[in-house]
Parts: structure tokens; C-alpha cells; sequence
């Protein structure tokens, strides 16, 4: 069948996450276990996603799933930042988005404390988002894209570092961090962190020893010593190519970011056709998978729609 080559509405940015740009390419491909869906011929769908190599992975996988059940896919992945990205679902700009449970309980719907427990998380913002904002949340991937504090492995052995609560093992004038720029301030990330782990800003942590950076940058960052910490996420592909070494959250202070596609009410209402589509992808989306998918593209150098179209192909899902 013939598949759509959507346009990107972002073209050519270099990825706030990832070492290679978001590409408007979009590979034909043809059905596999994904087959044809005579009532989503001719449905438009808009596709969005954040700028971050795992948001860009996710989108494309939502992409090729589409037009290879027959939808006209309008490509607009690559959106700079969560509120952003979010906000383009909120007015009807774009229909269909991976998301994250976490964020979408703490900062899109303003909670203040996580539900530690996932599938209570899922089930409070599914229920609450749909009620307020007309989003709908299908079931979650087993993915759970989490922050994460992050150090060399000599750093790690040098200070005992093994759990959140060892920061204090550091000394002051070496308790540096490196963090991107979005997780700065938000509730859930950094200066939400410091402050559910007793540190006080400016004191514990002076203003000067935390350095804000894009991602794409932060990891050589850390290895290449501008910091002792990186402020991290949990499935990023390098941790595991530089031998990083993730402090344990003893203190639960991070939600739960499972991967959920969310959509529209209107679309989702519509064709229902589309929650059958994901459920099959979704359940193989592991931390482990993802890892690997970020790796190709972060550490390997792989454009993220073709790492998308080849592990869809090598699932079946698509030829």
C-alpha cells in the first residue's frame, strides 16, 4: 500500500538531547503485523513531539505506525520543550503525542507530590487530564524515563557515592552539577530535588556550582570533569556507553515517567482503532529497548527515523 511521506513543520534543528538534527525524512514502509485500517483512510492525524532524542525515536515510531495502518500523518515532531509541545495538543495544533506520566501529573496538571506506585499514577492522570483538558492516556509503556543523578565511575568509588542522600558525602566546593536547562527549576527536577533531598540552594549547593547546559553537551560535560554530577535521565542511551555510574533515588523523590501515547478526545473517540494499534508496540518498549534506541542514534550516530522504521521492523510491525 501506499504509505504518506509526511512534512516535518520542524526541519533540520539539532536535537536538544541528541548529536544528530531531526530529519523531515520519513521512510516509506509497508504493513506488517500493523496492517491497513479502511476507517483511518483518509483521517489526518498530526503528530508532535518534543525535541530530545527519546521524544524524536517515540514520534517517528508513532509516524510509520500510522501511515502504515493507512492514516494521512502529518509529521510535526520536534518541538522545542514539554510546554511547548504540550501546548500545541492543548489547542488543537497537533492530535497524537508520546508523553510521560510524571510529567503530565506534576507539571502539566500541577500536582506537587507523585503517586509512587505506577499504575495508580497512570490511572490519576489518565482520569484527571481527560476530565480537565480533554487529553486521553493510553495504557503505558513499561518504559519509565526518569531522572537520574549521574557520575563517573571514579567519582563514584572516590567519594562512596551510591544513593542521592551521598551527595552530602562530597565536599561543598566540589558538589558540582551540570544540568540542562528545562530540568533547572522544575518541581520535579533539580531545584525540586535538592530541596526533597535537605540541600539548600546557595549554601549547600552554591548558585555558581550548578552549570546550565544543553544535553547535547552534557555528557561530555560530566566525563570531561566541568562537574561531578550530572542531573540525567534514566533511559538515555549514553549511561550506559560512558560507563555512568546512577546514584539510587533513595528517597522516591521522582515520579514515575512512563510512556504513554496521549491524544485528543475527538480523535480518540473517533477511532479507537488507533489504542489497538500502540498496545502491541507499547508493551515492547522496555527501559532496556529504549536505551538501545537512544544509543543508536546518541552514541552510533542514526537518524531517529530510521532507528524507529528498523525496530518496527525488526518487531514485525512494519516491512
Amino acid at each position: 500500500m501506499r504509505v504518506l511521506i509526511a512534512v516535518s513543520l520542524m526541519v533540520a534543528v539539532v536535537t536538544g538531547c541528541g548529536l544528530r538534527p531531526a530529519s523531515s525524512f520519513v521512510p516509506p514502509v509497508e504493513s506488517g503485523s500493523i496492517q491497513p485500517v479502511p476507517s483511518l483512510e483518509g483521517t489526518q492525524v498530526r503528530v508532535t513531539s518534543k525535541e530530545f532524542t527519546e521524544q524524536l525515536v517515540l514520534g517517528k515510531i508513532a509516524v510509520l505506525a500510522l501511515a502504515a495502518a493507512g492514516a494521512d500523518v502529518v509529521d510535526q515532531t520536534n518541538v522545542q520543550g514539554s510546554v511547548n509541545a504540550r501546548a500545541s495538543m492543548t489547542r488543537g495544533d497537533a492530535n497524537l503525542m508520546w508523553e510521560y506520566t510524571g510529567t503530565g501529573w506534576i507539571t502539566y496538571l500541577g500536582n506537587e507530590k507523585p503517586i509512587p506506585d505506577a499504575k495508580q499514577q497512570y490511572e490519576a492522570v489518565r482520569d484527571l487530564d481527560l476530565s480537565r483538558n480533554g487529553i486521553s492516556w493510553l495504557p503505558p509503556a513499561p518504559l519509565n524515563n526518569t531522572y537520574a543523578m549521574g557520575v563517573t565511575r571514579a567519582t563514584a568509588e572516590k567519594y562512596g557515592l551510591k544513593t542521592l542522600s551521598d551527595m552530602k558525602k562530597i565536599p561543598v566546593a566540589e558538589r558540582t552539577y551540570c544540568v540542562d536547562h528545562e530540568a533547572f527549576g522544575r518541581d520535579d527536577g533539580f531545584m525540586g530535588m535538592l530541596k526533597g533531598y535537605g540541600l539548600k540552594w546557595g549554601t549547600d549547593v552554591p548558585q555558581a556550582n550548578a552549570k546550565r547546559m544543553a544535553v547535547g553537551v552534557l555528557y561530555s560535560a560530566l566525563t570531561g570533569g566541568q562537574c561531578t554530577m550530572g542531573f540525567l535521565t534514566k533511559t538515555d542511551g549514553r549511561v550506559k556507553a560512558l560507563d555512568l555510574v546512577l546514584l539510587e533515588d533513595d528517597k522516591q523523590f521522582f515520579p514515575i515517567y512512563n510512556a504513554t501515547v496521549t491524544m485528543r478526545r475527538q480523535l480518540a473517540e473517533a477511532h479507537p482503532e488507533i489504542a489497538r494499534i500502540f498496545a502491541p508496540i507499547s508493551a515492547k518498549l522496555t527501559d532496556e529497548v529504549i536505551r538501545d534506541l537512544n544509543a543508536k542514534v546518541d552514541v552510533d550516530g542514526g537518524m531517529p527515523v530510521l532507528v524507529a522504521r528498523d525496530w518496527l521492523r525488526s518487531q514485525g510491525f512494519v516491512r
